[in-house]
């Protein structure tokens, strides 16, 4: 009777160390499938704004397509439609993407 009791008592040694492993390896999985894609896409975004220029084609965090009709140091004048213009803040630009224009345009190239 007093063999089972210590049997039973006893932890198999090695068990805390697996479960830094585990926690670890969660961690590391979590950081490539989420965090380093997110940073990638972060700064493709900060180089896009850094190199756009007057007449790109661009959309707004709202969802306003227009071109871009002047640039400031915190700011874009956007043309929306003949004759108007708004003024939006650098970071709330995103690339408009490849309009039917410039689909045709760059086949006619090849």
């Amino acid at each position: 009777m007093l063999n089972t009791i210590l049997l039973q008592d006893a932890s198999p040694m090695g068990g805390g160390f697996q479960g830094i492993i585990m926690i670890v390896a969660i961690f590391a999985i979590f950081y490539f499938m989420m965090v380093r894609p997110q940073q990638k896409r972060q700064k493709e975004i900060k180089k896009f704004r850094e190199n756009l220029t007057v007449g790109d084609r661009v959309v707004t965090a709202g969802g306003i397509h227009g071109k871009i009709s002047g640039i400031k140091d915190d700011h874009f004048r956007v043309k929306i439609a003949d004759g108007v213009e708004i003024r939006v803040d650098k970071g709330s630009v995103y690339p408009a993407g490849t309009s039917q224009e410039e689909v045709q345009q760059t086949s006619e190239k090849k």
